[in-house]
């Protein structure tokens, strides 16, 4: 019985974002433009390569700050059942080994980032000779 309400359930889950496809289709009106067939719509002309480059330090502070951000979300749980735990006569080593592990791997994971330099922001190429120029004399 209960792969029937599965079943069900996936059924209305497709059923009803085809049905808002078929609406919106059948609904929106259909304006033939030459600028609707531009790459934007907004009729500006593109210039330029459309690659533009990034910077990798972007992509490596979003990735600690989703390293981290997990941290908390596994800390919190943790936290709220600490208590209850060590009046459940739960021993302490128990209740707090596992999560000091955690951070400690964490720890090392950002001393290891640190010294890598997935941390330190980029420098402009003017701020690097300034910093040189001083440095010699």
């Amino acid at each position: 019985m209960s792969w029937l309400a599965i079943g069900a359930l996936a059924l209305v889950g497709i059923a009803i974002p085809l049905a808002m496809i078929v609406v919106s289709a059948l609904l929106r009106p259909a304006v033939p433009e030459s600028g609707k067939k531009t790459t934007y719509e907004s009729g500006e002309i593109p210039t330029g390569s459309g690659r533009v480059q990034l910077n990798i330090q972007y992509y490596m502070v979003a990735l600690l700050f989703v390293v981290f951000d997990i941290e908390t979300v596994m800390i919190f749980p943790w936290a709220v059942m600490y208590r209850s735990a060590l009046d459940a006569g739960v021993p302490l080593s128990q209740a707090i080994l596992p999560m000091l592990l955690f951070v400690g791997i964490l720890v090392v994971g950002l001393v290891w980032a640190w010294r890598v330099g997935a941390v330190q922001w980029t420098r402009s190429l003017r701020a690097a000779t300034r910093k040189t120029e001083r440095q010699n004399s």
